[in-house]
């Protein structure tokens, strides 16, 4: 038996219910409050705080690396990739500004592609180097990317690696940007729902209610999902798949001269410098059915693989301690790298499958769900 009290001020429907609480959930609820300032606007997370890949990430604030991008060149063409390099871009320097540098963390050492010294793919990139810098002019200026002839020595990595470097990517921390963005959407006075697991959607003529695994379902005119690699679990028909990614950091190393974000394997592996150790994920491309699930947890192989390729590439000669690991769930469309940002069925928007971008095409994906809604 609720109080008035409680009936009014929390019990009433909502104009919007966003769920998840993510990159996209978070942006979403901002947006929307933007659009229309006295609609009631809540978030609704199965956990007590942000906890999908938004959280579990390698912190990058990147737009694709050389090979990444020239595969897909020949894959999709020349519009379709630098229209996704576009968005990606400006969705970086559009979220730097809204949230600001020093409130995520962004440290601007640069973003970086690696090669072994035999690796066929370094050759692929050779020649398509130039292309690929004339191509991305126009978006992200003369020069994005150039090679460092000491890169190797600089950095400690493997004798003969190539490295590649743009000036223009760098590192953030995401539980400070998402600190920050919680933070934003407070102040556009959007409300949150924490611990709340919504088991399915149930629309009707006066909305659609969200029912959760406990306690009374929550009512909106509108339901907006932002649970990206998770989405199927209330939207079976949509066509995005969950892809686990591994994730692990060493204790610290004394003396790493590791500084920046770092690709390899067409963005298979990464790493990063994080407080004296590496953060290294990634190898999924060795089991992808195997990570093709919403459970988090090791793959003994891939973390085997990225233990090696740390031994190998990263600390040559060394075996540092593994100090942590965890795993995080982003969301892959079926066919393609586009987002799907849709109408789903009547009252319910989805923006999911970011493939693994959403630090960088966040904010605008959500903003084109948002322009979806009545």
């Amino acid at each position: 038996m609720h109080s008035i009290w409680e009936q009014r001020s929390f019990g009433q429907p909502a104009q919007l219910a966003v769920v998840g609480a993510g990159i996209v959930g978070l942006w979403s609820a901002v947006h929307a409050r933007r659009r229309w300032p006295e609609a009631r606007v809540v978030v609704v997370e199965r956990a007590p705080h942000p906890a999908g890949a938004s959280v579990r990430n390698a912190g990058f604030a990147c737009f694709g690396s050389p090979s990444e991008l020239l595969a897909d060149l020949e894959a999709e063409g020349a519009d379709a990739t630098l229209a996704r390099v576009a968005e990606r871009w400006q969705g970086l320097l559009e979220m730097r500004r809204e949230l600001g540098d020093a409130h995520i963390g962004f440290e601007p050492h640069g973003g970086h592609e690696v090669y072994a010294a035999d690796d066929p793919l370094y050759t692929r990139v050779v020649e398509g180097f130039d292309r690929l810098n004339d191509l991305l002019t126009p978006i992200t200026g003369a020069g994005t990317f150039h090679w460092m002839p000491d890169g190797a020595d600089r950095f400690g990595l493997a004798t003969g690696t190539r490295v590649v470097r743009t000036d223009r990517e760098g590192a953030v921390d995401s539980g400070r940007l998402m600190q920050a963005l919680l933070q934003l959407a407070r102040m556009h006075g959007v409300e949150f729902r924490w611990q709340y697991p919504v088991l399915r959607l149930e629309p009707g003529h006066k909305g659609v209610d969200l029912v959760p695994a406990h306690g009374p379902a929550l009512r909106a005119h509108q339901v907006l999902v932002a649970t990206n690699g998770y989405v199927r679990q209330l939207l079976p028909e949509v066509d995005v798949r969950p892809a686990r990614g591994q994730v692990l950091l060493t204790a610290p190393i004394p003396g790493l001269r590791l500084r920046g974000c770092f690709h390899a394997h067409e963005g298979y592996y990464y790493f990063r410098d994080l407080d004296g150790a590496v953060l290294l994920g990634g190898a999924r491309h060795l089991d992808k059915a195997g990570e093709a699930t919403w459970a988090h947890g090791r793959n003994p192989r891939l973390q085997a693989a990225l233990e090696d390729f740390l031994h190998l590439h990263i600390v040559p000669g060394q075996r540092p301690a593994i100090a942590h690991r965890w795993s995080g769930i982003m969301g892959f469309r079926e066919q393609g790298k586009v987002p799907l940002v849709a109408r789903i069925a009547p009252g319910v928007v989805a923006a999911v499958g970011l493939s693994g971008m959403g630090v960088a095409i966040g904010i605008r994906v959500a903003r084109q769900a948002v322009e979806l809604l009545e």
